[in-house]
């Protein structure tokens, strides 16, 4: 099948924060090419994060008019304080052109992208432990106790979901990152290749 031919492909990949899921998305798109989906959140940025490059950053006004005017392929609150968004257009546009486009999404996300587009491919990061995920989460020197305390909580309900469910295609274990990543690749290009021989 000639190259331009090629149909797109959604790869939605999520995992609890603090283990390695976004390293691993920007690690498969040097690899494979493709876009990365950039969401749009209402949270403050952080001193190493870049607008329009890490995240969308949006007041709760404007995240509200975009969910009204349908401009979310998927949106949900987080801790109950900040929204965070998936942009349906640059979505839509890049399977138009047969690319690979790439999520970084939460599990609500991820069952929410899986109801309105069943050939999406999901792949799941899991800590190699509880406690490698905690001191993970800790190193990130981000946050106060408290708040590292609710993320781990957050963390170990977000794997128990996904681990119940059927939104995800694969599981992998980030207990060291070259292969994770090796293991992402294989299976996109798997799922790309399976895709490409069924046109």
């Amino acid at each position: 099948m000639p190259p331009q031919a090629e149909s797109g492909l959604l790869l939605v990949v999520s995992g609890p924060s603090g283990v390695g899921k976004t390293t691993i998305v920007h690690r498969v798109r040097e690899r494979l090419g493709g876009r990365f989906s950039v969401s749009a959140t209402t949270r403050p940025k952080s001193a190493s994060e870049a607008d329009g490059e890490d995240y969308l950053f949006v007041s709760p006004d404007q995240f509200q008019r975009m969910v009204e005017s349908n401009a979310f392929l998927e949106h949900a609150e987080v801790f109950g304080r900040h929204a965070y968004g998936t942009p349906r257009s640059p979505v839509d546009e890049a399977l138009e052109q047969g690319e690979l486009i790439m999520l970084d999404i939460d599990v609500q996300g991820a069952m929410q992208v899986r109801a309105r587009m069943p050939s999406a491919y999901m792949i799941f990061i899991l800590p190699p432990s509880d406690e490698e995920l905690r001191r993970r989460l800790e190193l990130r020197g981000r946050e106060d106790e408290e708040a590292i305390d609710r993320r781990f909580a957050e963390a170990r309900r977000e794997i128990d979901l996904a681990t119940r469910h059927d939104t995800y295609n694969a599981f992998i274990i980030n207990d060291d990152l070259d292969r994770a990543v090796d293991e992402a690749c294989r299976l996109v290009e798997a799922r790309r290749g399976t895709a490409t021989i069924e046109q």
